[in-house]
């Protein structure tokens, strides 16, 4: 008996020339290395609110530069986004999603924490050291602040959930563009050392894998935008309680 010949799925077009990705994650990781110093010159020099600034326009011209990949090979950032929002209750369930993964996310962070020895007094103290430099210390800094949690919460998810996963799922499988992504998503993070940077690589595999199901960027920009504006404001009400020393 005869039996349908199966059709093998196509293969998943790649969004830019490999070139143009791997370059990419050569400067992402140059420039990790090099934050992951002790001295942060910008801020002890300029001030925050510049630091936060050249955050903002770093993010922005990553972004374009990912934009002009995919112009290479005739994709659009939309499409990269996926999604829509057509009507009220769909912005409604992407923020609800968004609520959801955020509590999922707090406590499998908050687990990975206890595992890296890092809710002890001296893993506190290490994570207060390696982020301290950030903490908004007026008003206006905050106000910088909030700008640079909408920028990261957008170009970030573009870049990492949307460039990297898909390129990589491209030449690999889904799991591992949720995975490269991730990694490359923690050791972006140099600066906040190799612990935080583990918990990042989860965080960011996370995101993935919402952003895979819900094949949309949007619940996961609206989630990291969130969770980077708390933090920063945890930042600013812990140096103005003189929590830094």
């Amino acid at each position: 008996m005869a039996t349908a010949a199966v059709t093998p799925a196509p293969p998943r077009p790649e969004l830019a020339p490999a070139w143009h990705t791997l370059l990419l994650v050569v400067v992402m990781l140059f420039l990790s290395f090099a934050g992951s110093k002790p001295t942060h010159p910008v801020e002890t020099r300029y001030g925050h609110v510049a630091q936060y600034a050249l955050q903002i326009v770093s993010e922005w011209v990553f972004l374009l530069y990912v934009w002009w990949g995919l112009r290479l090979r005739k994709r659009s950032l939309r499409e990269l986004i996926g999604g829509k929002w057509d009507s009220f209750e769909a912005v409604l369930l992407d923020v609800a999603i968004a609520a959801g993964f955020w509590v999922v996310a707090l406590v499998v962070l908050g687990g990975l924490a206890y595992v890296l020895r890092q809710t002890g007094p001296r893993g506190l103290e290490q994570i207060r050291r390696a982020i301290e430099f950030l903490a908004p210390q007026t008003g206006i800094q905050l106000a910088v602040f909030f700008g640079l949690a909408l920028t990261a919460g957008f170009c970030e998810e573009v870049i990492f959930r949307g460039y990297f996963q898909q390129q990589f799922a491209a030449w690999t499988n889904a799991a591992g563009g949720i995975i490269v992504s991730g990694l490359l998503f923690g050791a972006a993070h140099g600066y906040q050392g190799w612990k935080q940077m583990v918990r990042i690589a989860v965080f960011g595999m996370m995101f993935g894998i919402m952003a895979h199901f819900r094949k949309s960027l949007r619940p996961g920009m609206i989630a990291h935008a969130w969770q980077d504006g708390l933090a920063g404001t945890v930042l600013y009400l812990a140096y103005r309680l003189k929590l830094f020393k």
